[in-house]
């Protein structure tokens, strides 16, 4: 099979030829259909990933079919469309895995990071954590809602939003898209906040009613003004400046959100956290539970990523300009 492989922090992808690995006990082989490239391969690239080693096949936003069954699996049977996502196992037995918090285990590892991913014709997951894809779905446009669905997904319920709830989304990188056209369909109202006005119309169409420019008003001004600021900030950018710039746009009983990050500290006074009761909190990807309600409602309201399919061979190239800031909307590697 072929594979895409990150050798070394800072190096090209180069593409291999290896053989298809088999299943063992427990796990599935699944056939990939697409991966999406997700800004985390960057950060892995870059050497700073919390999970990564090297050498490692990276991709953990898969969407597959089941090719072969591990000894004692039995679901999902061979031949269901799949999602893999970030999460590629946790201990089981901890208090988080017992109540069905895997992502919060300390000891889980990450597809693609920990362990080889989706850049490749065929990868190794754990049966327990495929999620199968709803009919209605296309495998390929679907398999960003791996990471940057779920990840967008979750973090509105975990910050609490109900229909009429204002959420100020920071960023409209991938995350950032997903969380917007996924408040808007749980009958939120959203404000999308960026540094300047290319994304404007975009995310109006996506659904935002106000849409704020960085590079022209304050953020926290703007939002207060919004009937009285947001009750969930949402930072999806891969930076703190956002979220600090936008703390004092949250409503009184507000939640920010940090589900992009930077690597400085994050910097927050505490009186505006004590007089307005503000929570600060921060969430990763999602449990299993949370893939398998993410893809249920993604069909329901007909909500997929918007990308471009790329074959392997372009993965390199794409990887790089992702990485240098030049890689225009969001990539698919699909397999034919």
């Amino acid at each position: 099979m072929r594979a895409a492989v990150m050798t070394a922090p800072d190096t090209p992808l180069t593409i291999e030829d290896r053989p298809v690995p088999e299943p063992g006990p427990g796990e599935l082989l699944i056939r990939v259909v697409a991966c999406g490239m997700c800004h985390s391969e960057v950060v892995q690239w870059h050497g700073h990933h919390v999970f990564g080693r090297f050498p490692v096949v990276p991709g953990h936003e898969i969407s597959g079919v089941v090719e072969a069954l591990g000894r004692d699996v039995d679901f999902p049977a061979v031949g269901t469309r799949v999602g893999v996502p970030f999460l590629y196992d946790s201990c089981g037995h901890c208090d988080m895995c017992v109540r069905g918090d895997q992502i919060l285990c300390r000891d889980k590892r990450a597809t693609g990071l920990s362990v080889d991913g989706g850049y490749a014709e065929y990868v190794i997951v754990k049966a327990g954590y495929a999620t199968p894809i709803p009919d209605g779905l296309d495998p390929v446009a679907a398999a960003p809602l791996m990471c940057a669905g779920i990840t967008g997904f979750n973090g509105l319920r975990q910050g609490g939003v109900r229909p009429g709830s204002k959420v100020a989304v920071l960023g409209t990188g991938g995350v950032g898209t997903m969380a917007i056209r996924f408040a808007t369909a749980m009958g939120a109202r959203v404000a999308v906040v960026s540094r300047g006005r290319h994304s404007e119309d975009e995310a109006k169409r996506l659904g935002a009613e106000l849409f704020v420019a960085t590079d022209e008003q304050d953020p926290a001004e703007a939002l207060r003004a919004w009937d009285g600021g947001a009750d969930l900030v949402l930072n999806t950018t891969p930076a703190n400046a956002a979220a600090e710039a936008a703390l004092g746009g949250i409503a009184p009983d507000g939640t920010l959100l940090m589900l992009g990050y930077g690597q400085a500290p994050l910097s927050i006074p505490p009186v505006v956290l004590v007089v307005n009761r503000i929570r600060v909190m921060g969430m990763p990807s999602g449990s299993p539970h949370d893939l398998r309600d993410t893809l249920a409602f993604a069909a329901a309201h007909g909500i997929v990523p918007e990308s471009t399919p790329i074959p392997l061979e372009e993965a390199p190239a794409t990887l790089a300009a992702m990485a240098d800031g030049t890689a225009r909307g969001r990539h698919v590697i699909a397999f034919p």
